[in-house]
Parts: structure tokens; sequence; C-alpha cells
């Protein structure tokens, strides 16, 4: 069966209308406000969303490598072993407060945490779990940059590896029947890929049926995400917001050592079938579907000569940069 074949036939007026999604943030750090972005979308079309992260914060927030484990977290409610709700003050080793938190205190809501670490398998069972708790009928997968449909050549990819073991979940999910697509804020905003980059490969997806539409932000939802940048320390999702008030042009983030391209494409979110995306643009997830946990996907990517998030910080912490 081809990817045209598999992919819903709704798109997200339909997918998103009168249901209650879990909008989770793959990539970690502040992903979590461009799941925002998708629950604004979401009740705009008539629905209701529930916004949800990963455990992964940014080295300048959790100097330790890689994401935390559900049984680090303090202040949670744990749901299964890779899955847990933050409230306002959850927090990790040393006291740090995840992005998630900041989001908690934020709406006055639970967030959900997804472990990564157990892989593509386990964490399918910890979203389900989450689904279950906050009476979910839909999860939607966000990435901001696009680095989930990166080929994994290209110049710019730095962060690959938790986008790629988080979409791998994404057909364990609707094989379970627990309906999931995908969506992509801000694209090129976290200067990874290009915004050429980023939709040379949404075109991939489109080409094999995968697109469901493309949604972008009115000026009372980007009020709300001004609130949220302002809460969550983000650099991309500040990007994809700018870009959506009509910030054109190169800008320098990460103290200087990178240059997001600003377009009109960074304000908007792409919404795709992930069994599309997999087939086609996704080479990094495909890579990892099989893996049993996210080490033996950095394994794998290692293998093929893409270096990750997670090389970068044990680097780090190892001061060898």
């Amino acid at each position: 069966m081809t990817p045209r074949d598999e992919a819903p036939a709704a798109g997200i007026e339909q997918l998103l209308a009168g249901r209650r999604a879990l909008a989770i943030g793959i990539g970690g750090g502040g992903d979590v406000v461009g799941a925002l972005a998708v629950a604004e979308c979401a009740r705009a079309l008539g629905g209701d969303a529930v916004l949800g992260g990963v455990t992964w914060e940014r080295r300048p927030i959790d100097p330790l490598p890689g994401a935390r484990s559900i049984d680090e977290l303090r202040d949670a409610e744990v749901l299964h072993p890779a899955a847990a709700l933050a409230g306002p003050q959850t927090s990790g080793p040393g006291g740090f407060l995840f992005a998630e938190s900041r989001m908690a205190a934020l709406t006055g809501a639970w967030v959900a945490l997804i472990d990564p670490n157990p892989g593509p398998a386990a964490i399918a069972d910890g979203i389900a779990a989450a689904v279950r708790r906050l009476e979910c009928d839909l999860v939607v997968l966000v990435d901001v940059g696009g680095d989930v449909l990166a080929h994994g050549h290209e110049p710019g990819l730095a962060s690959p590896l938790c986008d790629a073991v988080m979409l791998a979940a994404a057909p364990l999910l609707n094989a379970r029947g627990i309906e999931t697509v995908a969506a992509l804020f801000g694209a090129g905003c976290d200067a990874e890929l290009t915004p050429d980059e980023v939709q040379e490969r949404i075109a991939e997806v489109a080409a094999a049926g995968g697109m469901l539409g493309v949604w972008g932000l009115g000026q009372q939802s980007l009020q709300r995400l001004d609130t949220a940048v302002a809460a969550v320390p983000t650099e991309a999702s500040a990007q994809a917001v700018a870009c959506a008030r009509g910030a054109w042009g190169p800008q320098p983030i990460r103290d200087g050592r990178r240059t997001v391209i600003r377009t009109p494409a960074g304000g908007l979110t792409f919404f795709f079938d992930p069994a599309a995306a997999i087939a086609t643009a996704a080479r990094c997830a495909r890579a990892v579907l099989e893996a049993p946990s996210m080490e033996a996907a950095q394994e794998i990517l290692s293998g093929l000569g893409i270096r990750t998030e997670l090389d970068f910080e044990r680097d780090a912490a190892a001061g060898l940069i």
C-alpha cells in the first residue's frame, strides 16, 4: 500500500473540529510553545487541546546530557514509566523547571511530559496513558523548526534524535486506534534546516498525499503566544512568532552561533500524516522505527554519520567543546 493510500482522508478542519487533542512538542525545550500554536488552531476550529512535551531540556537549563527519566522528576503525577503530568512546580535534578512546568503555570492546567529514553514502543505506551488520563481523542506531534523531516545530511542539522524517536511512535499509536498526526511550526526557525530545505521536505510529503493543511495564527492567538514566549525559554518559537508578525530576513540566535532566515512560512503550522512523512522525507525517523531505546536510536544515527543533540551535550559535558 502506498503512502497516498494510507494517508488520512480528512484535513485539519475535520480532524480538529470537535476533538480534544493532545498536542506534544516533540523536540524538547521550547517546542511546547509550538504545541500551543497547534492548540490555538484546534480551538479556532471548534475543538480543544491539552499541551505536552518531552523531558529533554536544553543545556543552559539542564546541564546533564540527554532526557530525564520519569523517576527523576519531582512534583509530577506519574502516569506510566514513560509519561507524567507536569504542574508549575515540576522539576528535574538540581531543581530546574521544565518548559512544560512554566507552561502549566501559565495555563493553569496539567501539561504532559513524555520520556523519550525507552524508545518508540514505550513512548507510544506513555502517550496512550496520557491520552486516557487527559481524556483526549487525537494526538498531534509538533516539531518547531523542521528537523523532524530531515534526511540527515543537511549541513545545519544539529538535533534530529528526539524528533526522530518521537515521530517513530506515531505508527504504533495509530495501530492501536489512537489517531495521530504531525505538525511543523516555525519552518527554519531553529536555524538548522534552511527554509528552502524545510519546504523541499514538505513538498516530498505533499507528493505522497500526506499534507493535511496549513494554519496561520490570528492576532489574538499571537498575543497568547507572545505571553508563552515571555514565560518559556525558547529562541526558535520566538522567531516563529516574529515571522507570523512579518519579520523577514536573517536573525542571529544561540549567542550568534546560528542565524535564522525569517520568512512568512516560519509563521505557519503545517499538518501532515506521519506515515507519509516516514515513508518519504523523515529518513531519521524511518531509521529508528525499531529502536528499542533512544540510546539504540543514537547508535543507529551515528552509524549513518548523523551527529545529534546527544553528541553535542555529551561533548559539552566532557569539556570537549
